[in-house]
């Protein structure tokens, strides 16, 4: 959509016109040429980071620690760490509804609602479905946070590396496009940000799960010990590990120069951590790069577009509505990181269009938007499992052992194509049936006692990325902010229905190796997007034919455009992506500030 599309279209045309900080010349043909540069030092910076997120907060982090004057926009408010987690230290008894949700308000968010962080104690963290809407021309589960901070207040924490296997399995099994970088290029970063982050985890030697810089691992329950034996003893290749996650088990130095301290097994993540004790943008890196006096952060800032001079073959800033007032100002950079978390990143490129680029920035050949994946939840497990009444565990442990993935690893094997890392656990039941009634004393002992034991099983399983799964923008539907509404296009193939059948047989035998019973399968059918890992649609490439990015996750058409979140992925892998992003986000930063440095940006 042009510039002049934009103002014909939208009510807010007399704010934009008036109270931009630029002056245009040519609206009829969204040339931006013409900005007026000498609009005085308050709008422009060395950088703009658009997001404030997991990897938002990286770039920040790298830019402001090697002295570039950055500006961190986030569209949501402002949340302060510690001050601004009003739940984090209340009792189950202070929620109205015991941190239900009330049905009304599970009535007006269907979407948001499905979300297993979504409750009364955390519901401040999440987009209400009518606030954002969005366009399902199939079902997709869009799940945000729109604050300083984003999604990394209430992400689930686990964080395995990437290894050789999903770098060079596009190539190797002929799916989406090479990946321009391997698991060796990423390594030295993967040490780099858990180092800092704090990551918790065991040194296994697992060649698909590569080890790394970690804290000591949370421990095993007596259940999952015996489970662990049986399973390890009796396969070569599936190992039953316990899971890596960004809580701290211990702080190390460079933790508590942040202010963090040790987890204590509260396992109320998703409130926010008064103590520190998980990774979050808020209480790690946006701190530290605020430390630098470098960092000037701007919240309940929309950001409809990058700003694009076809002269200069280079973007020149950022176009934004204030959140509240919805009056557009430009900031100016010669750097822009776009970390606005996977699908808005597509949507702020798809609408920063221009003479150069209709389409959207950078969007020669037809791929902005394309090639959208995700990961596949689908299939879960239940079971019980005797034995173990003398014994219980301390605290709430904050982590899932997993299994790393035994389908596909060295060659094609299956009738489907990649595989699934997977998830479980036991843990021991209350005692008391709440269906029987009772009053006093008696009552309350028989509430203390402690019931059988049962156990969990989960898949995360890897989706190739098509080019039909897709987000584009809606050519007659705007948001409040005069923004065209996305419209997602994303579902299962046939390859996902093989792999969800594929773990709940091979589950289930697994378990009965671990000595399990009652074993139960399910396929919740959940809508893709529930997983919270959608990635892609701005993919990483050799060719710019066929991709958006290039090595460094620079835009091959625009140089000076990073972008480094989900949406820069080539495919998923079958890990969790986010240690993946933060590494993918240092090492482009560090590109980013060479090449700054020697005035190639």
């Amino acid at each position: 959509m042009f510039y002049k599309d934009y103002f014909k279209n939208t009510s807010l045309s007399t704010n934009l016109l008036c109270n931009c900080t630029s002056v245009w010349y040519d609206f009829d043909m969204g040339d931006t040429h013409n900005i007026n540069y000498n609009t005085g030092t308050s709008n422009r910076f060395d950088a703009i980071v658009i997001g404030s997120g997991i990897s938002g907060g990286w770039a920040a982090k790298e830019l402001c620690e090697s002295g570039i004057k950055t500006l961190v926009l986030e569209r949501g408010r402002d949340v302060k760490h510690i001050k601004d987690y009003p739940t984090a230290t209340k009792h189950p008894w202070q929620f109205i509804h015991r941190g239900r949700i009330s049905l009304e308000l599970e009535r007006e968010n269907p979407i948001i609602s499905k979300c297993y962080a979504f409750d009364e104690s955390a519901q401040h963290f999440f987009v209400k479905d009518k606030e954002h809407p969005y366009i399902q021309e199939k079902p997709f589960d869009w799940i945000r946070g729109y604050q300083v901070g984003g999604k990394s207040l209430m992400w689930a924490r686990e964080t395995q590396r990437w290894s050789r296997f999903e770098f060079e399995a596009p190539l190797r099994d002929g799916f989406a496009v090479d990946w321009p970088i391997r698991y060796n290029d990423l390594a030295p970063w993967y040490s780099h940000v858990e180092k800092f982050a704090g990551i918790s985890g065991n040194k296994d030697g697992i060649d698909n799960l590569p080890d790394g810089e970690f804290l000591p691992p949370w421990e095993f329950n007596c259940a999952e010990i015996s489970m662990r034996r049986k399973v390890n003893a009796h396969y070569s290749n599936r190992r039953m590990l316990m899971g890596r996650c960004a809580n701290l088990t211990q702080a190390g130095e460079i933790q508590l120069r942040q202010g963090r301290g040790q987890c204590q097994a509260r396992n109320l993540c998703s409130r926010g951590c008064p103590y520190g004790g998980y990774f979050s943008s808020n209480s790690s890196t946006l701190p530290w790069a605020e430390n630098t006096g470098n960092m000037t952060i701007r919240p309940d800032s929309v950001v409809h577009s990058i700003l694009y001079d076809e002269k200069k073959e280079r973007a020149t800033g950022v176009r934004v509505i204030d959140a509240k007032t919805k009056q557009a100002t430009e900031y100016f950079a010669r750097v822009i990181f776009v970390n606005a978390a996977c699908l808005n990143s597509n949507l702020i490129l798809l609408n920063s269009t221009s003479r150069r680029f209709p389409e959207g920035l950078g969007n020669d050949h037809d791929i902005l938007g394309k090639y959208i994946a995700f990961q596949n939840y689908r299939g879960s497990i239940s079971a019980g499992i005797d034995g173990f009444s003398d014994e219980y565990y301390y605290g709430r442990r904050p982590v899932s052992p997993l299994m790393p993935n035994f389908r596909n690893v060295y060659k094609q094997e299956e009738d489907f194509q990649r595989g699934y890392l997977v998830f479980w656990g036991a843990y021991r039941n209350t005692g008391i049936d709440i269906s029987q009634p009772g009053i006093g004393e008696d009552f309350k002992n028989i509430m203390s006692q402690a019931g059988d034991w049962s156990v969990y099983m989960s898949m995360q399983g890897e989706v190739i990325p098509k080019k039909s799964n897709h987000v584009r923008l809606s050519k007659d539907l705007q948001d409040e902010w005069g923004i065209p509404q996305l419209i997602t296009s994303v579902a299962y193939d046939e390859n996902d229905e093989k792999m969800v059948k594929d773990f709940l047989n091979q589950g289930a035998e697994i378990l009965e190796t671990a000595g399990c019973k009652n074993i139960i399968q399910n396929d919740n059918k959940q809508a893709p997007g529930l997983d919270i890992h959608e990635m892609g649609g701005i993919r990483m490439g050799k060719n710019p034919e066929t991709s958006m990015l290039n090595k460094w996750n620079q835009l091959h058409k625009c140089k000076n455009v990073f972008v480094t979140d989900g949406s820069c992925m080539t495919s998923v892998g079958n890990q969790n992506p986010s240690l993946t992003f933060m590494a993918i986000t240092a090492r482009a930063a560090h590109h980013a500030i060479e090449e700054f440095k020697k005035g190639n940006l």
